[in-house]
């Protein structure tokens, strides 16, 4: 997925405190916050639909880019579980089978709720969020357990299948 080198690229560029200690907590950050998904669901699309792909990887940027920011541990897992809340249920559904249509725009817009994300968890206190990085965790795994195979990087439902483009338009 494109969204952690997009989210970085967006810390490098606009966080004037950036350094490569700070990098280098970021991509931990990140990698954390994937082990655990890894841990308690899944990070495949075949398993989980695109919540298992970009979801994952939009808690993963959130995560590193708030610890990156100066947020605390726990803002981390608030921003991680926020971008991860917010692509529940996301298929996995590439048109012609092809990692192209709506991929690219999904990794684009998982980039955008990370940094979203972010943001909110940085201007939150984590004593006072509803819903926890566990509780989105376990969420995640019904859900890919209760999602149709369909929807699982197959090419058999969702918009590869209600979308008319062939091969060479994709």
């Amino acid at each position: 997925a494109g969204v952690i080198p997009a989210v970085l690229q967006y810390f490098v560029l606009f966080n004037h405190g950036n350094t490569p200690e700070k990098i280098i907590q970021f991509l931990l950050t990140a990698a954390e916050i994937g082990s655990i998904f890894k841990k308690g669901a899944t990070i495949s699309a075949a398993m989980g639909g695109c919540q298992a792909e970009i979801g994952v990887s939009s808690a993963m940027a959130a995560a590193g880019l708030t610890e990156a920011s100066g947020g605390s541990q726990r803002q981390a897992m608030m921003a991680a579980e926020i971008a991860m809340e917010h692509h529940l249920g996301m298929t996995c559904d590439p048109i012609g089978g092809l990692v192209q249509i709506p991929c690219i725009e999904r990794n684009t817009m998982g980039a955008i709720k990370a940094i979203t994300a972010s943001q909110l968890a940085l201007q939150s206190t984590p004593d006072f969020a509803r819903v926890s990085l566990d509780g989105v965790i376990n969420t995640m795994w019904d859900t890919a357990k209760d999602m149709n195979f369909k929807y699982k990087e197959t090419s058999e439902g969702g918009l590869a299948i209600n979308v008319p483009l062939g091969l060479k338009e994709c």
